[in-house]
């Protein structure tokens, strides 16, 4: 049986993905393992290894290729007795897009491809020898309870078109619904769930006046072309949006609309924990080319206070999870990155239990990593807050968005020298402003202030990091 190789889903956010390049040639043998070739998603370059063995028969979408839509056809292997040159691609398998276009069905998310046992994405489909004319039952499959069994996407789309999902045939694994099931639903007509009659009996709501373009500005959601009829056509520079640029822009976005935020500031002394930094620094050990095993900064103590903040305040140490919520206990921290063209957030996992040598550590080869897009979906997805760290760019003040699902995020401005009253005095001392944005649905504002009073003491009395 010849297997189909498909452009892989590589993180939650991917929709489409560029073929970087091709580590086989047509004709070359493959085995478990092999790397296939290169694939740049929205947020870094990652490989593509093979799951069965056999020759690399054809390849379908060339090097170089951009904007190919997740669960796209790009190559076929043949198995063991085939001949490579004979091989034909499955008629379930979607067509590859090598000019780049996209198609209704590719817009399905990670949650829709394949996934194996211990929870990675598949990139291949295995073509079953069925007769020709052949078509899977679509019947999805019910578990206890009659549960039908639907992507997460797909459930989300059948909610928001009124589309039941018990009447739609499924084209997914096992017969699972997904999204571009609900489309072809949607499309037909035909599965409609009937609307509340209390929303049909409803009067129906005069249409809102649009909204007003602000003084001097243009008014949101304009075309690119309206945009342009603004300014003079030699005074700017078109820049094309590269795949993170359209992720933050979307997932920001959304964020701003869906949770609630609010913001709590603090102004923490930094005086003690500068002295403590020095002497670790300076009681580092060497390593074997006579470098410091460790060089502390103050975002490292920063992150650590977080992570030990979060699990004494363990109210705080949770996510939003629209029908409940998701209580953590460790804390996982993520670390705003900035690289050229976007950020990464990369998370420290059980912040609250690794030492501050540790943490520097993990955050230098994060910080690398990033800037060479390298890091895997799975060291930058998840955590319950963030730490965002404009100091060294000598702002002072900032607030922060939150990066769903996580439930909060600390905006740390620079430490500088202030005139603060001590025993009724006034006394000079090394300042630092930090704003916690909170999800008012996780976060009421005494729970916040909580977190943020504790994310304070320990700055404050860094010794207590240490035990």
């Amino acid at each position: 049986m010849p297997i189909n190789v498909l452009m892989p889903a590589l993180s939650p956010t991917m929709e489409k993905g560029n073929l970087a390049k091709w580590l086989k040639k047509e004709g070359d043998p493959v085995k478990s393992g092999d790397v296939l070739a290169e694939i740049e998603t929205d947020k870094a370059t990652m490989e593509v290894e093979a799951i069965d063995e056999g020759v690399l028969a054809k390849i379908l979408v060339p090097e170089g290729t951009a904007d190919v839509p997740v669960n796209d056809l790009i190559a076929i292997i043949a198995s063991e007795g085939e001949d490579p040159a004979s091989v034909q691609a499955g008629g379930a398998a979607p067509k590859a897009a090598s000019n780049g276009a996209a198609k209704p069905e590719a817009n399905a998310s990670a949650a829709d491809q394949n996934t194996t046992p211990g929870g990675g994405h598949m990139s291949y489909e295995r073509i079953n020898a069925a007769p020709e004319g052949a078509q899977p039952s679509g019947t999805p499959q019910a578990g206890a309870g009659g549960r039908v069994f639907a992507s997460p996407l797909a459930r989300r789309i059948a909610k928001q078109e009124g589309v039941e999902l018990g009447a739609v045939q499924g084209s997914g694994p096992h017969g699972r619904i997904i999204a571009r099931d609900v489309q072809a639903a949607k499309a037909s007509g035909a599965t409609k769930a009937p609307a509340p009659q209390a929303a049909a009996e409803a009067p129906k709501a005069a249409a809102p006046a649009p909204k007003a373009a602000p003084a001097g500005g243009a008014p949101a959601g304009l075309t690119t072309d309206q945009v342009r009829g603004f300014f003079a056509k030699d005074s700017y520079e078109e820049v094309p949006l590269d795949g993170m640029r359209k992720t933050i822009a979307k997932r920001l976005t959304e964020a701003m609309q869906v949770a609630p935020h609010f913001y709590l500031t603090v102004d923490c002394e930094l005086d003690a924990l500068m002295k403590l930094r020095e002497t670790l620094n300076a009681s580092a050990g060497k390593d074997k080319d006579g470098k410091p095993a460790f060089k502390l900064s103050v975002n490292d103590f920063v992150i650590k206070a977080m992570g030990l903040a979060l699990t004494r305040v363990p109210a705080a140490n949770a996510v939003w999870a629209e029908d409940r919520i998701l209580r953590f206990k460790n804390a996982e921290v993520g670390v705003a990155v900035a690289i050229d063209g976007g950020l990464f957030t990369p998370v420290i996992r059980r912040a609250n239990e690794k030492t501050l040598s540790t943490i520097s550590n993990e955050m230098k080869d994060f910080a690398a990593r990033a800037r060479a897009k390298k890091l895997k979906p799975e060291e930058y997805q998840g955590g319950v807050t963030s730490v965002s760290n404009l100091g060294m760019f000598g702002i002072k003040h900032f607030t922060a968005v939150i990066n769903p699902p996580q439930s909060s995020i600390l905006a740390v401005g620079a430490g500088e020298k202030r005139i603060v009253v001590r025993d009724g005095a006034p006394a000079v001392a090394q300042v630092m402003t930090a704003t916690l944005s909170c999800d008012h649905r996780v976060l009421d504002g005494a729970l916040g202030a909580e977190l943020v009073s504790a994310f304070k003491g320990l700055i404050e009395n860094p010794m207590g990091m240490l035990v």
